[in-house]
């Protein structure tokens, strides 16, 4: 591999520093947030702006993210409700994940345990990049999972038999949406929303338990943190959950707030795919 080309020269000590973190340690942790999918195509809405420029539909009716994104939308307007996650789903479906992706993998090639992510996107990107899915854990749940509304029981299934038909200008479903096999009442995507008391958490907790049992194994865990804020800090607090009760070390990457806790971590002010390849060089060269 050559050394990346594209990263100020100062910054080359934190590549080589979060090389060694990574080196010396028996885990991988990898925690990340919207941040990490930018590099691959898709929107992270920052900002009320950033999301009505995605779905200007929205914008014309002053719809934000958060009403939009509750289970009131699939009570109050199915179709657009539908409109907004069909348009999701069949984007995540699309997307290639970027080579962030195989880089991490060949960073847990490099420690004993092997990698654990942990992530609040709903994406499913981990997975189509061929991570093991028994060690991922989705915080908020998975836009490739469905639920009952209702809901009638805690079933949640696969929405691999649903293909979306969606006018993007209008951000509106316009074929049938996905029914509830149990009870035939709509059916919602098995993400957690804001307000949202009716999620279906059963999945989530038993990846969340299959990753803490891995986790336990860990006596040198490094965990690289990509793209996640501070708005809705899920993935931060795990990052600062693994330091504290696994002695951790942290590799944070974020180009607007990468401040880490100690002298002993490392901040990378980049996006994802750029830290990455910055980290990859200076793997090779140790």
């Amino acid at each position: 591999m050559q050394p990346y080309q594209h990263a100020p020269p100062d910054l080359q000590p934190l590549f080589l520093h979060a090389a060694e973190l990574i080196a010396q340690a028996d885990a991988l942790v990898v925690a990340v947030g919207a941040g990490m999918g930018v590099d691959s195509g898709l929107p992270d809405f920052r900002g009320t702006d950033g999301f009505w420029n995605e779905y200007p539909a929205l914008a014309a009716a002053g719809l934000e993210f958060y009403r939009i994104a509750s289970p009131r939308s699939f009570a109050d307007n199915p179709a657009l409700a539908w409109g907004f996650y069909g348009h999701r789903l069949a984007l995540y479906r699309k997307t290639v994940p970027h080579d962030g992706f195989r880089l991490l993998q060949e960073f847990a090639q490099c420690v004993p345990l092997g990698v654990g992510v942990f992530t609040s996107n709903v994406d499913g990107q981990f997975q189509k990049a061929g991570f093991d899915a028994k060690r991922i854990h989705e915080c908020h749940g998975s836009i490739h999972h469905l639920q009952c509304t209702k809901p009638c029981c805690s079933a949640i299934w696969q929405a691999d038999d649903f293909e979306p038909e969606v006018d993007e200008v209008a951000c509106l479903l316009r074929n049938a949406p996905p029914r509830c096999p149990h009870c035939d009442a709509l059916a919602r995507p098995n993400v957690l929303m804001f307000g949202d008391v009716q999620w279906e958490d059963q999945r989530a907790a038993q990846q969340e338990q299959a990753l803490l049992t891995w986790l336990r194994q860990a006596e040198r865990p490094v965990v690289v943190e990509i793209g996640a804020g501070t708005a809705i800090p899920s993935v931060r607090h795990f990052s600062h959950t693994v330091l504290c009760d696994h002695s951790g070390r942290l590799v944070r990457i974020n180009p607007t707030d990468c401040t880490v806790p100690s002298a002993f971590d490392v901040g990378l002010p980049l996006g994802a795919l750029a830290a990455l390849q910055g980290m990859a060089s200076a793997l090779e060269a140790l």
